[in-house]
């Protein structure tokens, strides 16, 4: 165990020290923050409204002006244009797209509404599109209504915004505010940075094998410790390396947002919360919502089981990484025996999306029990609350996954590692398994 401590020690100062290290330990942090930071400041920023001309036939709009976002100028009088003259005068102008509603023989509303024609420079926003739709559907609509003798006013009257709020009921009858959308959100991101680590960190003991295979360090390493205690020792160091460059992370990150929207958003934040104060923002949308949101996910629970997930995953992945660099002489030849390993991490990741959908089906239950998947696939049901028997069965299982892994990948290391000018096949790797 002395040996493995010596090589954790030398795998750790050694990677900490390299420029590359450095360089994505700040830039990792920066563009952690900026996604959290940019969707606030763009949607903060003021843009001015896209504007349309509009060459409206039978006179649906009855002269609308738009909104915030799109701002409308009709052609007029409209019996005075047509739609070639409109797209030559469009041509002519900065504005940014042409709405062209026609009229049909008997003016009849479903025969405009199919044949409604927009206009660009280039492809037209899909907001813009679906504003005008939404604008012209209700004119359409109220057109009819007084064609059976309705108010379309006392129609309007009639429609009511109705919103659900979801809340948790336990079983001694407590609530709680449902946060199922940020939930989903942080399930998500929890599959996704799994997945990122324990390929990145993954490779890298591959790459190191490799890099020592390939300059004969190896040799002179194994007259002094076994070629077990080399791969843990490599494997054990690098993951230190992982987790110590996630915790900076983790801290940098927080710095960063908390620092940036204190400093450049603190005056739009607070226009927000005293909007909310003043009834302008609705309660289902309002920032005590999403800090009670926060306040009911299990944070120790999920930076526990993330700590934890990664780590055996990590070190499950890892040893196979190890065994593959261990077998071949040059990174061109780990793509045959890489196949085995990506399959689960991908097909893990992959079904992530419907576990997050139904976190208690039994497609989830199944793949966050097996240990080539179970990582990922539990940390994105860990948000949504697992069973205690479940959580602890999926440990357990996943330390013996690791620890059978490690046993055969040893095997195969120990082979390995001094053979040169030979392409390994599923042939030798299993002798070696089997030796």
């Amino acid at each position: 165990m002395s040996h493995i401590g010596s090589i954790v020690g030398r795998e750790y100062s050694t990677r900490v020290r390299k420029r590359s290290f450095l360089i994505l330990t700040i830039v990792g942090p920066i563009l952690m923050a900026a996604v959290g930071i940019l969707p606030i400041y763009l949607a903060s920023l003021p843009e001015p409204a896209r504007q349309v001309i509009v060459l409206d036939k039978p006179g649906l709009l009855k002269g609308q002006r738009g909104n915030a976002d799109v701002e409308l100028r009709y052609l007029g009088p409209p019996e005075k244009f047509e739609l070639e003259e409109a797209k030559k005068l469009f041509l002519q102008t900065e504005e940014y797209a042409l709405l062209y509603i026609p009229t049909g023989s008997d003016s009849d509303p479903d025969f405009i509404a199919q044949r409604v024609q927009i206009y660009g420079r280039e492809d037209v926003s899909l907001n813009v599109k679906s504003y005008l739709e939404e604008q012209i559907r209700e004119a359409i609509e109220s057109e009819k209504l007084r064609a059976q003798g309705v108010d379309p006013a006392l129609i309007a009257q009639t429609k009511t915004q109705v919103t659900i709020h979801s809340f948790n009921l336990a079983e001694d009858g407590k609530q709680e505010q449902s946060s199922v959308e940020l939930k989903m959100g942080v399930s998500f991101l929890s599959a996704i940075l799994m997945y990122i680590f324990i390929f990145l960190f993954g490779a890298q003991v591959m790459t190191g094998v490799l890099e020592e295979k390939g300059s004969r360090v190896v040799e002179v390493l194994i007259s002094s410790v076994r070629p077990f205690e080399l791969m843990m020792g490599k494997i054990l160091g690098i993951g230190a390396v992982g987790l110590t460059q996630f915790a900076i992370w983790i801290v940098l990150t927080a710095v960063l947002y908390i620092g940036f929207t204190t400093l450049f958003l603190g005056d739009r934040l607070e226009a927000l919360r005293t909007a909310q104060e003043a009834g302008q923002v609705l309660e289902s949308g309002g920032l005590q919502n999403l800090v009670d949101m926060v306040e009911s996910l299990n944070l120790p629970l999920l930076l526990g089981g993330f700590v934890f997930f990664f780590l055996a995953g990590y070190l499950l992945y890892s040893a196979l990484f190890a065994a593959v660099g261990s077998a071949v002489d040059n990174p061109g030849d780990t793509q045959q025996f890489m196949m085995p390993i990506t399959i689960p991490i991908v097909a893990a990741f992959a079904v992530s999306t419907q576990v997050i959908e139904h976190p208690d089906g039994a497609l989830a239950f199944w793949f966050s029990m097996i240990p080539l998947t179970s990582p990922i696939v539990m940390m994105t049901r860990l948000v949504f609350g697992v069973p205690a028997w479940e959580l602890i069965l999926s440990m357990v299982l996943l330390i013996l996954g690791f620890l059978g892994t490690t046993w055969m990948a040893g095997r195969i290391y120990r082979s390995g590692i001094l053979m040169y000018g030979k392409k390994a096949s599923w042939a030798d790797l299993w002798k070696w398994i089997r030796n």
